[in-house]
C-alpha cells in the first residue's frame, strides 16, 4: 500500500488551520474579555452570553479547519486508494481500476 506524499504538505493551510483552532479555544479562555456583568441581554448578563455566542463559533471555525485539511489531504487518500493492490480468492494482484472494470 502507498503512503501518501508528505513533502507537498503546505505549511500556510497549517498554520491557517492552527490560527483557527487556536482562535476558538482562545476566545472561551481569556476571562478579562467577559468577566463583566454589562450589557445585559434580557435577563442574561454579558459572562452568559458571551460564552454561549462561542458555541456556535467555534462549531464554524472547526468546520472550516476541517474543511481546509480534508481538502488537502483528500486528493492523496484518493488516488492511494485507486492504486492499492489486493487480491483476488485465486491470489491474483488486483488494482482497485481493475476491480471496478471487473464489477461493470
Amino acid at each position: 500500500m502507498t503512503q501518501p506524499d508528505r513533502s507537498g504538505r503546505n505549511t500556510v493551510t497549517w498554520a491557517l488551520v492552527a490560527a483557527l483552532l487556536v482562535l476558538g479555544v482562545a476566545g472561551t479562555l481569556v476571562v478579562p474579555l467577559y468577566a463583566r456583568t454589562a450589557p445585559k441581554l434580557g435577563p442574561f448578563p454579558f459572562f452568559y452570553w458571551y460564552q454561549l455566542a462561542w458555541i456556535p463559533i467555534v462549531a464554524i471555525l472547526a468546520c472550516a479547519a476541517y474543511l481546509l485539511t480534508r481538502h488537502r489531504t483528500g486528493r492523496h487518500t484518493q488516488d492511494a486508494r485507486d492504486t492499492r493492490d489486493t487480491r483476488d480468492t485465486r491470489g491474483a494482484h488486483r488494482t482497485g481500476q481493475e476491480r471496478r472494470d471487473e464489477s461493470r
